[in-house]
């Protein structure tokens, strides 16, 4: 679905308090944290505006997107 939120809070909400944790005490995990809400945050724009950027920089933006939430769902499993 086109501008579906897939900030860490709403696609990991069982991490809640481990994200809460890891954003106060962990520098590394709170600037991927940031990066990647923001990087999600204009995909949905993107998408919402008709993706007005060609496809493979679609795609570049959600392979970006896609890397940091594997690194930061590791981080989250292994806080947890």
């Amino acid at each position: 679905m086109l501008g579906e939120d897939h900030s860490l809070t709403q696609d990991f909400p069982e991490h809640l308090n481990t994200i809460k944790k890891l954003n106060s005490n962990d520098q590394e995990f709170a600037d991927k944290a940031k990066k990647y809400n923001a990087l999600d945050k204009e995909i949905r724009t993107l998408e919402l505006q008709d993706a007005p950027i060609d496809d493979e920089e679609m795609l570049q933006l959600k392979h970006d997107r896609v890397v940091l939430k594997d690194w930061l769902h590791q981080q989250l499993l292994k806080a947890s």
